[in-house]
């Protein structure tokens, strides 16, 4: 349930009837998720750092006056039971506490005062008409996910899996958290993020957000593309696990190829306060 609405109630919420053409991902998800639990709990945690890394550690201070908290896709369908995608996502959020760290990094930094944005998923009705798609992009239209009515209005918006996360919305509706323009693919090149932050003055991220391997990864490519200083919270982030691949460990290596630091979100919380 979310804010209220009865998402189960298929003639006044039709948006039920994208989550049913999940049912078999959600199914190959669940049990994906079970074989990866089962094969960890068996190994050496896949996730854990290597005990004797080969790459120089990071050196990233952060510098609170022109530093900035980025989250990706913090909505409804990536992280909440109701959304279309928890069956093959919702393993990795638990596992990783996500959406706990996710309000513990908005709630740190609204205590700084530093600059907050969000970068949203929204598809709106023209999107529909794409000539060709990615794997996940057929997936993404063909269940509804990140639907909106349309561009200008807020039509069926509240509680949809869109919506933001209720327990986020005070953070990102204070009137203060920059809101960008809707990134249509996975990476912030199509939206207006890097405009904004360098419009504040802001030259040092730290990101968050769904999903990792996908909508997280790729801002983190282009803001390290764009000049940014970029950290990025490994336990604020999450991904599916399908049998074609484990997404989360997937962006784990390459956060740690390319992100100028990878923090959990306590180290996160320490260095915020330690540079305030």
């Amino acid at each position: 349930m979310c804010n209220g609405h009865d998402r189960d109630h298929k003639d006044d919420h039709p948006h039920i009837s994208r989550r049913a053409a999940i049912t078999g991902a959600a199914a190959v998800g669940a049990a994906a998720a079970t074989t990866v639990a089962s094969s960890a709990a068996a190994q050496e945690n896949p996730y854990a750092d290597p005990a004797e890394p080969a790459l120089p550690p990071s050196n990233m201070k952060l510098d609170l006056s022109r530093a900035a908290l980025v989250v990706t896709d913090p909505q409804i369908d990536f992280l909440h039971p109701d959304g279309v995608t928890w069956g093959v996502i919702g393993a990795s959020v638990e596992e990783h506490n996500t959406v706990e760290n996710i309000e513990t990094l908005f709630k740190e930094a609204k205590a700084a005062d530093i600059t907050v944005a969000v970068s949203p998923h929204y598809y709106y009705p023209t999107d529909k008409g794409w000539k060709f798609e990615g794997a996940l992009e057929k997936l993404m239209h063909k269940i509804g996910m990140f639907d909106r009515t349309g561009p200008t209005n807020l039509d069926g918006f509240e509680g949809s899996g869109a919506d933001f996360m209720p327990q986020y919305k005070p953070y990102i509706e204070d009137g203060k958290t920059i809101v960008t323009s809707p990134h249509k693919v996975y990476g912030n090149d199509t939206n207006d993020l890097s405009l904004q932050l360098r419009k504040n003055g802001v030259d040092q991220v730290i990101l968050a957000g769904m999903s990792a391997n996908l909508c997280t990864e790729s801002h983190m490519r282009e803001l390290l593309e764009d000049g940014f200083e970029v950290a990025v919270v490994r336990d604020a982030t999450a991904a599916a696990m399908l049998p074609e691949g484990d997404g989360y460990l997937a962006a784990l290596i390459n956060f740690r190829y390319m992100a100028n630091a990878v923090w959990t979100t306590e180290e996160t919380v320490a260095n915020i306060k330690a540079a305030g």
